[in-house]
This record gives structure tokens, sequence and C-alpha cells, in this order.
């Protein structure tokens, strides 16, 4: 399997609930950066994703392009979802805010993913100021916590 098409396959993982599947294309120190305030694990990052998934069943990264180069991927995708189930962020110091029914389409995202063999060893997303969970709160109508100092 080549290195796009493993990318594929953590994105379809993540957006079925299968975060085992795309956990074993995932290194055992696996990174996540970009939208978030430090570095999170891959465990981190995929338990997100169940937080995610259980607000937006029908989640969707919607990724349009894979571009390989050496054992760097970038990709292009665009998160969409619709707001059925409560949205839990409890783990990030945030209450659970109810189901809405609104529908979230966030802007055109970037992400760059280096890999050693078939593991996937680190994802950066370059993420616009009105993406990410921060994008999602602006869409969904709940007022976005300032940044901790």
């Amino acid at each position: 399997m080549n290195t796009a098409e493993i990318i594929r396959k953590i994105y379809a993982a993540i957006e079925s609930g299968d975060m085992a599947t795309a956990a074993s294309f995932l290194s055992d120190d696996f990174v996540f950066s970009g939208p978030v305030p430090e570095p999170i694990s891959g465990q981190q990052w995929l338990g997100l994703h169940v937080l995610l998934n259980a607000a937006f069943p029908d989640f969707s990264f919607n990724l349009s392009d894979v571009q390989v180069t050496g054992n760097v991927a970038r990709t292009t995708h665009q998160i969409t979802g619709t707001h059925t189930g409560d949205l839990d962020l409890s783990p990030m110091g945030m209450p659970v805010i109810p189901a809405t029914g609104k529908k979230v389409k966030l802007p055109v995202e970037h992400a760059e993913v280096t890999f050693e063999g078939s593991q996937a060893v680190r994802l950066h997303a370059d993420v616009p100021a009105d993406g990410g969970v921060s994008g999602i709160l602006q869409q969904l109508g709940v007022e976005v916590p300032a940044p901790s100092r």
C-alpha cells in the first residue's frame, strides 16, 4: 500500500469511527500539531475525533487531494458535518454543547503528514483562523473562549 492510500485509509477510518484502524497507521510516537495550543499524541487526536463523530455523525474530511514527495504527504480537505449529537468538549475544559441541527462547513485546510515506512509519525495541519474546533464553535453560534495565558 502506498502513502497516498494510507492517508485515505486513515481519513476514511476516522470518518467511519474506526479509530482502531486509524491508529494502526500511526506510530507510537505520532504527534498532531497546528490547530491545537500544543502538539498532542495520536491517542489524543483520535480521541478528539471520537467526540466530533458523536456530535457530527456525518463528519467528513472531504479529502480532495493527496500529493506525496518522498516521505511527506500533503493533503487538502474541507471538514463538514451536521450537529445532531451533543458535542462534549469537557476534555478541553468546555461545557457540553447540545445538538443544534446546524450544518458546519469549515474552510479548506491543508495538512502535511510525515511517514517513517508505512507509519504516520507527524501530522501538521494549517488551519485558517475560522477553521478547526474554534471554527466549528463559531458556526454553531457558541462563544469561543479566549486563549488562556
